[in-house]
């Protein structure tokens, strides 16, 4: 039933688009301009996406510490190593770069030099104040190093807060307002006033000034990932138009093509505009995958008409066949490769949810345009000229068609052969692959701001920050002696990690007011003993100070306060490894029944969000398999064939992970995105090569030899172009700064080389060594859908 009403669609679709020609093409240009109209709810991503689901335990307890802390990871830090600073010229010059930061109304407040406090002991009143650090400008040498030395060797609170005794690095760090944190607003302070006020300082100093802290990477970050979409649309749009004119010969015929696939183009910017979405690292690739993606369609469709025209010269009778034989077949192929994205769909995560929803929308788009425009133009047309047609004959595809065909007609021991040792060669590679975790390893390595992170690393322990919170779960808890003993003790542990910087809380509040109160002692920054506790805090609480340190600490009943440390940027299994350290070290020193205690922070978030995404990815594929093995079951009813489909498919994504395990490309968010993509793609070749074997079975009578010889000279040459287009297509993404992206194209675009291969050579082989097995079944005479029409010349030649 469902094949007879596809045998009658497709020829009626040919006559309603034949028929309605500037109707449709009204349409499309009515539904372009809509589009463009929403470029203008095209927004930036302004916030760095959580890849856990909301109700995930790590995004309830990061929730909970924002609650109550506020956003983390607000700060920007400026560093500078250099002995030259030390001159009362630039060094006054610095503390001015300060306070014109702190007159910035983005910037909520500076710790630095210009305006570092001291805690002295009043011993009138018996309480704490807060002195400045610098009492006026020094104006000679000597002022400065003896500055210098009293911070260094006096105020160990300070110590990798704003300076490094090792080095002599000098930071400053910028909080910002956490009100912006998330808005337009930080890009724009980053992107100019604070590029040109650090441009400024340089010019005036020669000093290099060093730049980190995660609002200042996130937005570098988002500028790079919109700088390289036009590039990626210029690259795709110039590789494959080359490609395309390379294989048909022909200007009118490219032409077209890459006006179908800019328009494509328009509507996957209008469909992120109309569903509000904003452009990430992923959604960013789109447009160039739009046309990528949408050339093969040009490619099969245009061949099919100039074959038809080359055989009988009418061209009415040509563009009816093009749609009615080729729109079912291709229909199929978008909707496989649309189903590879949709997978994305059902994760939890939004980035990839929003990604796969776009992507899968606008191939099926492009599809849509493909199959419209291209015979309606070549309607308006005159038909090809016979220079336009001789790549249909060209020796050299020639000799590759007969390459092929002798490789699977002589050599097909040597195939399974191959393919075993292939095979098994793969398997050893991915028991090599390692999974990676890595905050910055797909950053762009020849930034500035890649090479200031691994500066802040060196010098301060890294930027990632990791939180530790302490519920006493009673009023003023944290200050109790016996919890400040606690917290030490694992601050003690912390810093004896070499891969996290010395942990801050009001722990070092406390030693710093005991070495206040001992007159700036320097052996005494330590915990007061219980005696002494009572007056330091005696006198702690008669103290007017600058309460932004408390604040940052401790919450406002005394109850709950915040460590935080600071994370270098390691691998997924060494995170692993600290994390559980430092589990340990909270199960020892605070006690379940009296404390609650948990670890998060962008750290452990990043880490969790892998370990998610991985999983998750890894479902998506097994989903994606699944639905194009029931889909070819239901195309063919055979379980036989849907064997035989998925070996040539499977197969190169194995070959692709062993060359993974081989290269030592780790499994990653961006890596395994790779699997989804190239499967369904790569299916593709799969489905036209089936349909056409299926309609030469009915053309010679079920002979499978000459059903599969056949079907490979006819297709071999539509599935070479496109698999040609799509690895250089792909391969555009290999100039991105984002190893992540470079990673995508490049084992995409490799997996796709595999898959024709393994489509033209192994998938013939196992049709014919199979002969029997399905010429017994006659698996292939009745599919549900008829993919391909039957050839109508040929059932009348016979």
């Amino acid at each position: 039933m469902v094949a007879k009403l596809t045998k009658g669609f497709w020829p009626k679709v040919a006559r309603i688009i034949l028929r309605n020609r500037i109707l449709i093409l009204l349409g499309i240009a009515g539904a372009t301009v809509f589009f463009a109209m929403q470029w203008k709810n095209i927004r930036f991503s302004n916030t760095e996406a959580n890849i856990l689901p909301d109700d995930h335990p790590a995004t309830i307890q990061y929730n909970a510490f924002t609650k109550i802390f506020g956003e983390e990871g607000n700060a920007i830090v400026f560093a500078v190593r250099d002995s030259a600073l030390f001159t009362p010229e630039n060094f006054n010059r610095w503390n001015r770069l300060g306070k014109q930061l702190e007159a910035f109304p983005e910037v909520d407040f500076i710790v630095g030099l210009e305006n570092l406090k001291v805690l002295v002991k009043d011993d009138e009143t018996q309480a704490f104040t807060m002195k400045p650090f610098l009492k006026s400008p020094p104006k000679t040498t000597e002022e400065i190093d003896s500055l210098k030395n009293h911070l260094f060797n006096n105020l160990p609170f300070y110590d990798n807060l704003v300076y490094n005794p090792k080095s002599g690095t000098i930071q400053t760090i910028a909080y910002l307002d956490k009100d912006i944190m998330n808005t337009a607003v930080r890009n724009e302070f980053i992107l100019n006033d604070l590029g040109d006020l650090i441009k400024s300082f340089e010019e005036e100093t020669q000093l290099d000034v060093r730049v980190s802290g995660m609002p200042y990477i996130r937005t570098w970050n988002t500028k790079s990932i919109t700088d390289e979409i036009g590039v990626f649309i210029v690259a795709a749009l110039l590789v494959t138009s080359v490609i395309f004119f390379f294989f048909f010969r022909s200007f009118r015929a490219t032409f077209i093509s890459m006006c179908i696939v800019i328009i494509g183009v328009m509507w996957a910017f209008g469909i992120l505009g109309l569903l509000q979405y904003e452009i990430t690292i992923l959604t960013a690739l789109i447009p160039p995958l739009i046309i990528v993606i949408g050339i093969p369609n040009c490619i099969f469709l245009i061949n099919k008409y100039q074959q038809e025209v080359n055989k009988h010269g009418n061209q009415a009778l040509s563009l009816q066949r093009v749609i009615s034989k080729i729109g079912n077949a291709t229909l199929m192929t978008n909707i496989t490769t649309a189903s590879g994205f949709a997978t994305f769909i059902i994760l939890d995560s939004d980035l990839l949810r929003e990604f796969g929803i776009v992507a899968s929308i606008n191939i099926v788009g492009i599809f849509i345009l493909s199959l419209l425009i291209i015979p309606i133009i070549y309607s308006f047309m005159p038909l090809p000229k016979t220079k336009h047609l001789k790549h249909l004959n060209k020796k050299w595809m020639d000799f590759f068609v007969n390459w092929m065909e002798r490789m699977v007609r002589d050599h097909r021991v040597a195939v399974y052969i191959t393919t075993v040792v292939v095979l098994v060669l793969s398997v050893v590679g991915i028991y090599q692959i390692k999974i990676t975790g890595s905050r910055i390893e797909d950053l762009p390595k020849n930034t500035h701001f890649y090479k200031d992170i691994q500066f802040f690393e060196e010098e301060f322990d890294g930027i990632m920050p990791m939180e530790i919170v302490v519920d006493t779960e009673r009023k003023n808890g944290v200050t109790k002696p016996a919890t400040l003993k606690r917290m030490d003790q694992l601050g003690t542990l912390i810093d004896e990690i070499p891969e996290l910087s010395r942990p801050i809380s009001i722990v070092d509040l406390v030693k710093y007011s005991k070495q206040a109160f001992y007159n700036g002692i320097p052996k005494y920054y330590q915990l007061p003993t219980s005696q002494e506790n009572t007056f330091i805090m005696d006198a702690a609480r008669k103290s007017s100070t600058d309460g932004n340190l408390l604040e940052s600490f401790v919450d406002s009943t005394g109850q709950t306060a915040r460590l935080t440390t600071y994370m270098q940027d390691v691998k997924i299994d060494r995170m692993e490894e600290i994390e559980q350290d430092v589990q340990a070290a909270i199960d020892k020193f605070f006690p379940s029944d009296r404390y609650h205690v948990y670890m998060t922070g962008k750290a452990l978030l990043f880490l969790k969000g892998t370990k998610y995404l991985v999983k998750n990815l890894l479902l998506s594929l097994a989903l994606a398999i699944g639905l194009i093995s029931l889909f070819m079951a239901y195309l063919f009813r055979s379980f036989r064939m849907v064997i035989i489909s998925l070996v040539p498919n499977l197969l190169p994504l194995l070959v692709t992970a062993g060359v993974m395990g081989y290269l030592g490309i780790p499994i990653k968010p961006s890596t395994i995105l790779v699997f989804s993509i190239a499967f369904g793609i790569s299916v593709d070749d799969t489905i036209h090569f089936l349909a056409k074997y299926r309609q030469e079975l009915a053309t010679h009578r079920w002979h499978i030899k000459r059903s599969v010889y056949a079907a490979l000279r006819e297709t071999g040459v539509s599935m070479f172009y496109t698999s040609i287009v799509l690895f250089f297509g792909f391969s555009v993404f290999i100039i991105s700064s984002f190893g992540g992206t470079k990673a995508l194209g490049g084992l995409v675009s490799a997996t796709l080389l595999f898959a024709m291969l393994s489509n033209l050579i192994l998938l013939p082989s196992l049709l014919l060594s199979l002969e029997r097995s399905i010429a017994n079944k006659q698996v292939l005479k009745k599919p549900q859908i008829d993919i391909l029409p039957k050839d109508e010349d040929n059932l009348k030649d016979k």
